[in-house]
């Protein structure tokens, strides 16, 4: 299979390390005809309103929010987490998302760059390897404020402001996404389970769309 890396701004090197150390095909996607192929999609940390802003000005919004749409597997991390949220505060008026992850987030909700942290967060679902810990850095990350009841909630973490248990890994459907940095750590769990939801649906014969092909050759 074949991973994309939405590669306008962000973590992309470090997301296609991670899929080369899984013996994963990864690609940079910086325009519509690199969605060719793909079998999945990871949506990179980064900053959410100059990744929306760059989606816009290369002409990749439209074309991705169709794939999107069609139900090709999509993983966003962090900045990745807003462009897929539903709704979204502190962003732009103007901020641009697909709206496909059933919650509401807030941008730098756990706050700015000089308030980023490491902390160990709290599985809550089965992963490639049970439940557990898991090692996770936030970074200007994202807050999710509330989630819909279609959203599995894999993870928790208690904020370091307030002390509140909130969610920061969530599931719907084809669509993951997490309120930290996984690539940044030597966990791959959260990849690999990405990983496991695109041969799924690749088996089911779902996630394609006009334009892009679901590979299942290694």
């Amino acid at each position: 299979m074949t991973i994309g890396v939405l590669a306008l701004q962000g973590d992309v090197r470090e997301h296609l390390a991670a899929l080369d150390e899984l013996g994963i095909r990864g690609r940079p996607v910086r325009s519509e005809a690199e969605l060719e192929g793909l079998s999945g999609l990871i949506l990179p940390g980064g900053e959410s309103t100059t990744l929306s802003l760059l989606l816009a000005s290369s002409g990749l919004f439209d074309p991705l929010a169709a794939v999107i749409d069609a139900g090709l597997p999509v993983f966003g991390t962090c900045a990745g987490l807003v462009l897929l949220a539903r709704e979204v505060h502190g962003g732009r008026p103007d901020q641009r998302g697909f709206g496909v992850l059933d919650c509401a987030v807030r941008r730098n909700g756990y706050g700015r760059q000089t308030e980023s942290f490491e902390t160990t967060i709290e599985v809550t679902a089965d992963l490639d390897d049970g439940r557990g810990s898991m090692p996770a850095i936030f970074i200007r990350a994202p807050l999710i404020e509330e989630v819909g009841s279609d959203v599995e909630v894999l993870a928790w973490a208690t904020a370091p402001r307030g002390g509140e248990r909130r969610p920061v890994v969530c599931r719907q459907g084809a669509v993951l996404a997490c309120a930290f940095h996984p690539e940044l750590t030597p966990d791959r769990r959260l990849h690999s389970f990405f990983l496991a939801m695109v041969t799924e649906s690749v088996s089911s014969g779902g996630g394609e769309s006009p334009g892009v092909t679901a590979s299942v050759a290694g």
